[in-house]
């Protein structure tokens, strides 16, 4: 695709001995967990003089600058986000973990090295989608980072790490254009839970409520955005098809599910 800023990294340049040798003993998402720090700490053994580097989801959408956090950041080794969890969901910490890998940044010092090493080794060690002894996936490792490293910082602005797990404890607002969470402004959402059906219907947040101006305030544009994507990627591939979810008997079942537990949302761009 050419694009403008973008240097691709292949699997084959970050895996080493030791991530491959446990490859094949973790499922495609439990490997790709593993490989999170590894990713970073490639990249910053190999670019010496890079200050620092950001780790994000891929299921992260930008409605502002993220200056703010990076402001906040300063001074700082090691930057982390809570979950912020709802009151009706704050039991997820114990299971999956008080912060969340969704937006996370490493300062190229002795601090963020040392972190994404014992990072790195844990999951090396144990990395599985089950909650098992303290630890969940590659998540819950930070959960005592706070204490465990120097210069841990934990982001304070609630414009990054809005998601269906802790938007029904905030006032969103939309003025001129811009989305507040309470007095902060949108930086990021995260999407979870979102699943392409296909490039005109998305199932939005199974298992979570959303309001109207959730929908439409967060949601539709970052549909909208996937929606030019995907026809994008299908003037090259018309029959590209990753990433989305098949029409089977099964899915529909699931939806059906969700329907009955009136525990979903989903839009049909044609109708919209």
């Amino acid at each position: 695709m050419n694009l403008k800023n973008v240097t691709l990294i292949s699997m084959e340049e970050f895996e080493d001995a030791e991530l491959l040798s446990i490859k094949d003993k973790r499922s495609s998402t439990e490997y790709c967990w593993t490989c999170t720090p590894s990713v970073p700490l490639y990249i910053l053994n190999k670019e010496r003089s890079l200050d620092h580097i950001a780790y994000l989801d891929a299921d992260l959408f930008f409605y502002g600058d993220p200056a703010p956090i990076f402001k906040e950041f300063e001074g700082g080794s090691i930057l982390i986000t809570e979950h912020r969890y709802a009151n009706n969901v704050k039991h997820y910490a114990k299971k999956y973990g008080k912060y969340n890998v969704q937006f996370m940044v490493f300062r190229n010092n002795s601090h963020g090295l040392e972190c994404l090493k014992w990072w790195r080794d844990r999951c090396l060690e144990w990395c599985y989608s089950r909650p098992s002894d303290g630890k969940f996936g590659d998540q819950k490792y930070l959960d005592d980072w706070t204490t465990r490293f120097e210069g841990v910082h934990v982001l304070k602005h609630l414009g990054g790490g809005l998601a269906p797990w802790n938007i029904s404890e905030y006032e969103i607002s939309n003025i001129n254009n811009k989305i507040y969470v309470n007095e902060d402004l949108l930086i990021f959402y995260h999407f979870h839970s979102l699943k392409i059906i296909n490039n005109e219907k998305f199932d939005l947040v199974g298992g979570y409520n959303l309001k109207k101006e959730h929908i439409f305030n967060i949601y539709m544009p970052y549909v909208k955005t996937i929606n030019k994507i995907i026809d994008n990627v299908h003037d090259m591939d018309p029959n590209f098809k990753y990433g989305c979810h098949t029409n089977n008997l099964m899915d529909y079942a699931k939806l059906i599910i969700r329907i009955i537990k009136k525990y979903y949302f989903i839009i049909h761009l044609k109708e919209k």
